[in-house]
């Protein structure tokens, strides 16, 4: 990773994360670069050279590697091993993990890391080995116990993450064979997992760590009592004298032993290759890039001198971004990662010099060694840029790219830039000319991707220098995640102060994401030299940076004012440090109160740890039935290992094309003109698809709200698909769908807000209405009125997996086979059959495994389907729809956002008497099935609240946005984050405990009634609260928060409880249904087909427990194949908490059957197997194969009368969470949350706990980080992992404990069993009113009231805005209101 510029390619520089240099040049050379001339004359090459490198322990040979090409598309694409995951294409996800292996002749040891292999060029990998999960372990042969551990611990879900969570582990044990928890955390720092909650993943891997066998802390590897002694781990055990609890969802005792013998050696020709490797330079040829590898330092001289624009790279992690989703292609491409005086690392009198291409994890390691070994005086430079590295990046992206890179890309928001000058490193430039040393300051960095190199110089190396002993540094940063998330600002700091004195003596500030480049405010690093560092210096410090740094309102990414309060309040963190060194020596008088000494102390990122519980089987049940035992994942191993297949895991068909998306560029506009005639000259180009090319009908019709496949006349949003084009390959695909170009005409009105829509009186129809006694007159009687609202940003699904098929032609009768990524496979079917014009017995859809799902692949995937299926039908080939990430966030919608404004009538003691409620969603352009999650968040508005009096209003809002669609929830969320809002302020208000005002207006007559007079039993709701609260300590943690709070200034501390009732099943009563088909064979084995789709949840393996149990044959006689319309037709889609319910009592329904018509045989041979007994079935003439049929509740609601039996049952449950804020950053961290969850008798506690855990993390994220940019023009700009992030593993709380209750039972479900997929999301809420009761703690210390606007999620921005004081008013904008602003609140 090193390189130049950004976005032009006019200087050759090292750059950001990757190493790159933008070059300037016309389109005709970035088509076709075969007819340019490219002259070397420093190698004498005729032809490309040959590529060696080893993939698991195999030799590959490639004669004519392309440049462009990845290690991940070679990897799936031409190795077939598909193991290996694209997620998002950016190194944001972890999905791609794997090993490279190389021998450092410097080291003289073979060292191993972790890569993304989505940005690692394959070019580069010239004499390394690569290690891909299926290389480590496998079904067939033997796992490795990684991929054992993983699997058994129940830490994967949907499964899609698992090989890089294997691989990230993997590589550590080559490492570092007895791991500490903090080494594994670290690893698994660059992984996202959105199933699990991350929590079983390492209870998983925490078995290889040395302190799980002996007496060490666990937290810390060793030192200390077990944290489960030490209370840390305080969940009240209430079930202690119960035999029949357990905490154990895995056994630990049977593990596979950890043997490093038995992994792949490095191999020797490698080995050989390296030590005699010749100082001649690699060049390969591609399409479009050339690039050259210098072995020796004067052949990159002499290239730079030849060839000044070509961008250098070293970890690919800017310019392969940039190659890969921007298309930006320089001519040539110089490798400098093979030059070894770039990689050298020395030692001298003044600091730590290390070579330019240098990763940045051997710059930590280097610096981890320093601090170790060095006093601390010399080393607090050296402290300050391991705070930064420690949450740069994630452990893959570290490990690829170079400190060269991020300095030289000239990215302020690259944390190490504003350290680095802080700590005055010096750079060593070198080129044809000569050599020259840089001071790294901000007269380096010229402007926004550009320094002050010349073209054809090159950085060297950095010296990091020791510090002096009066000497303070700090560095400080603040992002939208605390670990592998770009800062909003960092900062690097230093005073030095006169010897025995106070005497500032001179003084570096620098400021990264507060300008276009590094900011230095020169004035107030001057002034301040020659002055006693004190209260004075501070007030007059804070004077001058105001007038020094400028942060536009206009600036990139927005959040101007946030970003100016964190310059002072960063300041201020430096200062109160300073003091507090100076007072240690005795130089400082300053009275630094002690209540803000915490401000001083970063969260600590912990490794999550918890308790889970659940009710063991009865005694009396036999050991050979597994209804109720935790089970491993189905697919389980298969994940593990790499061997689990998903559509784009399929081998590819004979003929096959790929299609890629065109979509709109404008929200509201006529189309005058598609012109295509670029596209289809391109190379590899079959045909372009469109809406002409439908057959039958371009409709998608859903309950009569049609929407278009392909945008005919007119598109309604940005991202709407107007056509497609079908080619060879995806990259030829992709590169001609750029280049159709589309003439508009806007339209108006346009606009994108909720509020827009009301002021335009623009909705959908129906409007909903529902009300519980008379809301009017009890409010004209009410003590006191309270009218606020709260508005509910939406979330992206961020499935690991994005949306996609493959259609495949049979090539008779129309017939087509649809190989699909979806929750609704009927559905799927039925759309395409209505867009080829073909009855639906000919279409065929099959779907093995989702790779997440959330309720995002309903909708959006049949229209894809269709699309895909059409550009099959014209061509007669078999085609290939995989989205980009980026293209899946902008086409495919998400949660809806919401706005509930009320009215509520209460009385002094917090009763509730009367609540008017108005929900408004905005729904996008079209309808999709915004009105049924309306339905949905009305129904749950009530709660867990027996409110007398209670209206509520549902309004879905029509605006020029993608549409929105289901996510997890349904609805939910939102209905019960608005009611929930209206306690918390009732509480405020009556200066009363929030979780006080919630116990009294809870539900608690055995029989009671919604608001839309459903009958329901609250006692298990009343059980959860109750037995949560007393697990989480409560009342004993509201005190001690209390004393936490009046006892820190700058950090303060919240907790919150929220109860939960939540409606399970379709209030659509046709939906509930479910169907099935079990098979048994000859030979005793047992396949069972139904209709709902496994995502992750665990539906195939619950199916398998419950077939098991009827038939009483092991669980590993049963097989689940796939679902497939073929076999179970008309199918509901699973969703809704509903799967099992359905499926099971299906499946259940099928398995009796047989063994009715088994029973005569079993009676008459009682002696005899089961294979026995099937085998006499056969040759009696008796079938053994049943359908099964479950025909749910008649659900449904009458919206005139308000009424109805909305639900099948409901699911219960509590949740309690604690949170410290940091109040001078907006930063916060996750203490600790306890979940009591009701789900009758479960079926599978490990998988129902793994729900509850994933579910409430998610949570975490649409509470508290993840948050949907939309620009004025209405585009989506936060279309990846670089801009949108979601819950890693530092976001969940340190402490995390779920119980399932005990004794209940569901008489409404499958073997007494709850739902539980989404009721789990919204316990996340509890973060949020944690933060808000924190946030008004901070309020009071500045006479501020506690009752503040606050709108989900609460991210950092918002805490810290929300905190006011003298430094968010320093940083308040003058301007009139009239800027455009980055992004606007839809």
């Amino acid at each position: 990773m090193l390189l130049s510029g950004y976005g032009k390619w006019n200087r050759l520089n090292f750059s950001a994360q990757g190493m790159t240099c933008d070059v300037r040049r016309s389109d005709s050379v970035h088509e076709d670069l075969t007819t340019q001339s490219l002259t070397f004359k420093l190698i004498s090459m005729s032809s490309p050279s040959e590529l060696i490198f080893f993939v698991n322990g195999k030799k590959v040979v490639e004669k004519n590697a392309d440049p462009e090409e990845v290690l991940l598309s070679f990897l799936r694409r031409k190795a077939g091993l598909t193991g290996t995951k694209y997620g998002c294409g950016s190194g944001g996800c972890g999905a791609c993990t794997v090993m490279v292996s190389r021998y450092s002749c410097h080291q003289e040891r073979v060292v191993h890391c972790t890569v993304n292999a989505c940005l690692q060029q394959i070019v580069t990998l010239h004499g390394a080995a690569v290690v891909t999960v299926e290389g480590i372990g496998s079904t067939k042969t033997k796992l490795h116990p990684v991929q054992e551990r993983i699997a058994k611990a129940h830490g994967s879900q949907c499964g899609f993450c698992t090989p890089g969570m294997v691989m990230s582990m993997y590589t550590l044990l080559r490492n570092k064979p007895q791991p500490s928890m903090d080494d594994i955390r670290e690893a698994l720092g660059g992984n996202i997992c959105r199933c699990t909650g991350y929590r079983p993943i390492l209870d998983g891997f925490k078995t290889f760590c040395e302190s799980e066998q002996t007496s060490a802390c666990c937290q810390n590897g060793g030192g200390g009592k077990c944290c489960m002694e030490n209370g840390m781990n305080s969940s009240k055990n209430i079930n202690s004298e119960e035999s029949d609890i357990s905490e154990e969802l895995f056994p630990m005792d049977n593990f596979l032993p950890l043997d490093p013998s038995q992994d792949l050696i490095f191999p020797p020709e490698l080995l050989i290759m390296e030590k005699k490797r010749s100082g001649d330079a690699l060049y390969f040829q591609g399409q479009r890039v050339n690039l050259v590898a210098p072995s020796e330092l004067s052949h990159l001289m002499e290239l730079k001198a030849e060839h000044p624009s070509a961008p250098l790279t070293g970890g690919n992690t800017t310019i392969g971004p940039k190659m890969l989703l921007k298309g930006n292609l320089p001519p040539l491409v110089v490798y400098v990662g093979r030059i070894p005086e770039l990689r050298a690392v020395t030692w001298g009198e003044n600091g730590l010099t290390v070579g330019a291409a240098c990763s940045l994890s051997t710059l930590k390691e280097e610096l981890e060694k320093a601090v170790v070994e060095m006093e601390e005086a010399r080393t607090r430079g050296y402290r300050a840029m391991l705070q930064t590295l420690q949450c740069l990046a994630g452990k893959q992206i570290r490990n690829m790219a170079t400190i060269g890179g991020n300095l030289l890309s000239a990215n302020p928001t690259y944390d190490l830039g504003s350290v680095s000058a802080a700590v005055d490193c010096t750079l060593h430039i070198i080129s044809k000319d000569g050599t020259r040393e840089l001071s790294l300051n901000e007269k380096l960095f010229t402007d926004f991707g550009k320094t002050a190199l010349r073209p054809n110089e090159v950085l060297l190396s950095i010296n990091i220098p020791y510090s002096k002993p009066w000497e303070f540094v700090a560095s400080y940063r603040q992002a939208q995640r605390r670990e592998f998330a770009f800062s909003f600002v960092n900062a690097g700091m230093k005073v030095v102060i006169r010897e025995g004195s106070d005497i500032v003596e001179s003084l570096n500030i620098y400021y990264g994401g507060v300008g276009s480049t590094l900011v230095k405010p020169r004035q107030t690093c001057q002034q301040l030299v020659g002055r006693p560092w004190g209260e004075n210096l501070l007030t007059e410090a804070c004077h001058f940076l105001k007038e020094d740094v400028d942060v536009s309102s206009s600036i990139h990414g927005g959040r101007g004012e946030y970003r100016k309060s964190l310059v002072f309040s960063f300041f201020f963190k430096f200062y109160m440090q300073v003091v507090l060194e100076m007072r240690e020596r005795g130089v400082s008088d300053v009275d630094l109160p002690l209540e803000y000494l915490s401000a001083l102390k970063p969260f600590k990122n912990e490794v999550p740890q918890g308790q889970q519980s659940y009710q063991l089987v009865s005694g009396a049940q036999s050991s050979a039935d597994p209804v109720g035992r935790p089970s491993m994942h189905q697919s389980a191993f298969q994940q593990a290992t790499g061997e689990a297949k998903y559509y784009d895991d399929l081998p590819p068909v004979k003929g096959e094309l790929f299609i890629f998306m065109v979509t709109s560029t404008r929200a509201h506009a006529k189309i005058i003109n598609v012109d295509l005639s670029v596209a289809l000259e391109m190379p590899g180009v079959v045909t372009v698809v469109s809406a002409g090319d439908v057959p039958g009908s371009n409709c998608r019709l859903w309950f009569n709200n049609p929407e278009e496949l392909f945008a005919s006349e007119e598109v309604f949003c940005v991202g709407q698909i107007i056509c497609a084009v079908v080619a060879e390959s995806r990259e030829q695909a992709r590169r001609a769908a750029q280049k159709v170009l589309i003439t508009y005409q806007d339209l108006q009105p346009v606009f994108f807000t909720i509020e827009d829509a009301i002021k335009h009186k623009s909705y959908f129809e129906p409007k909903r209405e529902v009300e519980r006694g008379d809301v009017d007159e009890a409010l004209k009687t009410a003590e006191h009125i309270l009218e606020d609202e709260i508005y509910m940003g939406g979330q992206e699904h961020f499935y690991m997996e994005t949306q996609g098929l493959i259609a495949v032609p049979r090539g008779e009768n129309n017939e087509m086979d649809l190989f699909a990524s979806t929750q609704h496979a009927a559905f799927t079917q039925e759309l395409v059959g209505m867009a080829l014009g073909i009855e639906s017995n000919k279409i065929t859809c099959h779907v093995k495994r989702l790779g997440g799902g959330f309720g995002g692949k309903v909708m959006k995937i049949a229209s894809l389907s269709a699309i895909t299926a059409v550009a099959a039908h014209k061509t007669g080939r078999a085609v290939r729809c995989c989205l980009e990430r980026g293209d899946d966030m902008l086409i495919t919608g998400g949660r809806h956002p919401f706005l509930g404004k009320y009215k509520v009538g209460y009385n002094s003691v917090g009763t509730i008497i009367a609540a008017d409620i108005i929900y408004y969603s905005n729904g996008g352009c079209t309808l999709d099935e915004s009105s049924f999650i309306m339905d949905k968040a009305i129904l749950h508005m009530d709660n867990g609240y027996k409110i007398p009096n209670l209206r509520g209003r549902g309004v879905v809002c029509k605006t020029y946005l993608p549409s929105y669609t289901a996510f997890r929830g349904f609805g939910g969320p939102q209905g019960l984050m608005v009611i929930e809002s209206v306690l918390h302020e009732v509480a405020v208000r009556c200066g009363l405990p929030p979780e006080k005002v919630r116990d009294i207006n809870m539900y608690r007559e055995e029989q009671s009634y919604t608001h839309y007079k459903q009958l329901f039993c609250p006692t298990n709701m009343v059980r959860c609260w109750n037995e949560c609260l007393e697990r989480a300590d409560y009342e004993d943690r509201l005190g001690a928060i209390r004393l936490f709070n009046s006892s820190n200034r700058w950090k303060k501390r919240g907790i919150a409880a929220v109860p939960q009732k939540f409606g399970v099943g379709f209030s659509k009563g046709f939906y509930n249904q479910g169907a099935a088909l079990v098979n048994i064979f000859k030979d005793g084995s047992v396949l069972v087909t139904h209709g709902g789709t496994e995502m992750g949840q665990g539906i195939n393996t619950k199916a398998i427990q419950i077939a098991s149990r009827v038939l009483k044959v092991p669980m590993s006689s049963i097989f689940i194949k796939e679902t497939c319309t073929g076999n179970v037709p008309n199918a509901a889609p699973s969703a809704a908490s509903f799967g099992t319910d359905s499926v099971g009592m299906a499946v259940k329904d099928a398995c009796e059957k047989l063994m009715r018509r088994l029973k005569p045989l079993m009676k008459e041979n009682p002696q005899n197997t089961w294979k026995q007994w099937v085998s006499d079935a056969f040759f009696q003439k008796i079938s053994l194969s049943a359908t099964g049929f479950f025909m749910g509740p008649a659900t449904n609601v009458d919206w005139e009368k308000g009424e109805g039996q909305a639900y099948y049952y409901f699911t219960y449950g509590a949740c309690c969470s604690e949170v410290e804020i940091d109040c001078l950053t907006g930063d916060h961290k996750n203490i600790r949350t306890d979940i009591v969850m009701d789900v009758g008798k479960s079926i599978n506690p490990a998988l129902d706990i793994g729900q509850v855990e994933g579910g409430f993390v998610q949570g975490v994220g649409l509470y508290t980080i993840e948050e949907l940019q939309f620009s004025p023009d209405g585009v989506l700009m936060t279309r990846g992992p670089s801009q949108y992030k979601v819950p890693a593993l530092c976001d969940v709380p340190a402490e995390f404990n779920v119980h399932l209750l005990t004794d209940s039972e569901n008489p409404h479900a499958i073997y007494l069993s709850k739902g539980i997929g989404e009721p789990p999301v919204f316990f996340g809420s509890t973060l949020f009113f944690a933060i808000k009761a924190a946030i008004a703690e901070a309020r009071k210390e500045k006479g501020l009231g506690d009752t503040f606007p606050l709108s989900s999620p609460a991210t950092a921005e918002k805490i810290r805005m929300a905190c006011q004081d003298q430094f968010t008013e320093m940083a308040s904008s003058q301007t009139n209101g009239t800027a455009t602003p980055w992004c606007i609140q839809v």
